[in-house]
């Protein structure tokens, strides 16, 4: 189960990661 944990939090990070990089102007 704790994969799945894993799974969302890494998805969650690299999309984050990519928003970062698309608007940087808000960070």
């Amino acid at each position: 189960m704790e994969y799945i944990i894993a799974g969302i939090a890494s998805l969650g990070l690299f999309i984050y990661l990519i928003y970062a990089l698309l608007r940087p102007e808000k960070f």
